[in-house]
């Protein structure tokens, strides 16, 4: 049986772990010729690296840059254009976080978030664009979340970055309506990731808690299933939007988060 991803390229930013290596790894076993990016041991990201080779029996490219930066983006996306043409399908991951009340909220980190969480995206997004078009496909998909709809206290850079990025989606989403090329959010809430469950025994001591009762009334109080979203859910998601079924989707955003934001 054919693989419906096989002649495309996917580039997935923050993809040496949770999430973006699940999309990475859907994509590969869809064909796919996958360009990861991120931090990590060199060991453990070569040996994704030729695990996503033997599951997709294309090719898969390392690209370490730091995408804080405007000319390390650019060397990723001109990388991957030499290696393969062009993306065809952009997924934006990379991300990171920071609690602070508004009025003590570091400078630094506020303009890492914004820079790492939505900068990043417009540019990756942009340099994708003209590839796109002139194939007459394409697929943008950013990684928002949960916090692209609704706002928690303390996480001011993330929820303007997060809301950023569905706007940033929609306007993507209208440019490119006519030439193949579908934008999309997909807005998880809370998924198990090694980052999360790493958290739970610091929180256990901290709140004199049941690993229980972090997981159910700390980390799940927001989602009503009372369960985690796994990084394999929003990965088949991501495959979904890549198909020729979702060709009519775009300028969407897709919560996966257990009903938080219906609330």
């Amino acid at each position: 049986m054919s693989k419906f991803l096989t002649g495309k390229t996917a580039l997935i930013t923050g993809s040496t772990s949770g999430i973006g290596l699940a999309y990475a790894k859907a994509l590969a076993g869809e064909g796919a010729n996958i360009v990861i990016n991120g931090f990590g041991d060199a060991d453990a990201i070569e040996k994704e690296r030729q695990g996503l080779e033997s599951l997709s029996g294309a090719k898969a490219l390392y690209s370490g840059h730091d995408l804080t930066k405007v000319d390390q983006i650019e060397a990723m996306m001109k990388e991957a254009a030499n290696a393969f043409g062009g993306v065809d399908i952009l997924i934006n991951n990379a991300g990171m976080q920071h609690v602070a009340p508004v009025e003590e909220f570091p400078l630094d980190k506020w303009d890492l978030i914004i820079a790492l969480n939505l900068n990043a995206a417009f540019h990756t997004t942009r340099l994708a664009v003209p590839y796109m078009k002139e194939k007459k496909w394409g697929r943008i998909i950013q990684t928002a979340s949960a916090h692209s709809l609704v706002a928690s206290p303390y996480k001011s850079a993330y929820v303007t970055a997060k809301h950023g990025l569905a706007g940033f989606t929609k306007t993507v989403a209208l440019e490119v309506a006519t030439f193949g090329v579908t934008a999309n959010c997909i807005s998880p809430g809370y998924v198990w990731t090694p980052l999360v469950e790493n958290q739970i025994p610091d929180t256990m001591k901290a709140r004199n808690m049941t690993r229980e009762q972090v997981m159910n009334d700390v980390l799940l109080a927001g989602q009503p299933t009372k369960e985690f979203v796994t990084a394999e859910q929003v990965a088949a998601t991501a495959l979904y939007l890549c198909s020729d079924a979702a060709a009519q989707v775009t300028g969407a955003n897709l919560s996966i988060d257990g009903g938080w934001t219906a609330q």
